[in-house]
C-alpha cells in the first residue's frame, strides 16, 4: 500500500488553537491603536482647519461664519478656496463642531462628540477638542 502524505486531523485542530490564541492577545491591542489614530486623525484634521481659518481671518479681517466658507463664498476680500476639498466628516464619519465664539474668549472652538456623537464620554466616546 502507498503511504499518504499531508497532516492528520490532529495536527491541524494544534494549529487552529496556537493561531486563536495568539490571535486573541494580539488583537485587543490592535484595536486600541485604532481608537487612538482617530483621535491623532482628527487633531491633524483641525490643526489643518485652523490653518485656513487664520488665513481667511487675514483676508476678511474675521473667522468664518461656518467651515464650507473655507472652501467657497461670495463674499468681498474673498481670495480662496482656503482648504483644497470639501470640509471632510471626522474619522467616526460625523460633521465637526464649529462653534463661534468660543470657549475661554477664543474667537472659536473646533470639536470631534467621537465614535458616540454626543458630548462627554470617555475612551473612543471622548470629545476631542481644538481651540
Amino acid at each position: 500500500m502507498k503511504k499518504e502524505r499531508g497532516f492528520s486531523l490532529m495536527e491541524l485542530m494544534i494549529v487552529l488553537i496556537i493561531l486563536g490564541l495568539l490571535g486573541s492577545l494580539v488583537a485587543p491591542k490592535l484595536f486600541s491603536k485604532v481608537s487612538s489614530s482617530k483621535k491623532k486623525t482628527a487633531v491633524a484634521q483641525m490643526q489643518m482647519f485652523e490653518t485656513a481659518i487664520d488665513t481667511y481671518r487675514l483676508d476678511m479681517g474675521r473667522v468664518p461664519s461656518k467651515l464650507e466658507e473655507l472652501v467657497s463664498s461670495d463674499a468681498a476680500n474673498w481670495d480662496g478656496p482656503y482648504l483644497p476639498k470639501a470640509i471632510p466628516l471626522d474619522p467616526w464619519g460625523k460633521p465637526y463642531v464649529y462653534n463661534i465664539p468660543g470657549n475661554n474668549n477664543r474667537a472659536y472652538t473646533m470639536l470631534s462628540y467621537g465614535l458616540d456623537g454626543k458630548e462627554g464620554g470617555e475612551g473612543e466616546n471622548e470629545d476631542v477638542v481644538h481651540q
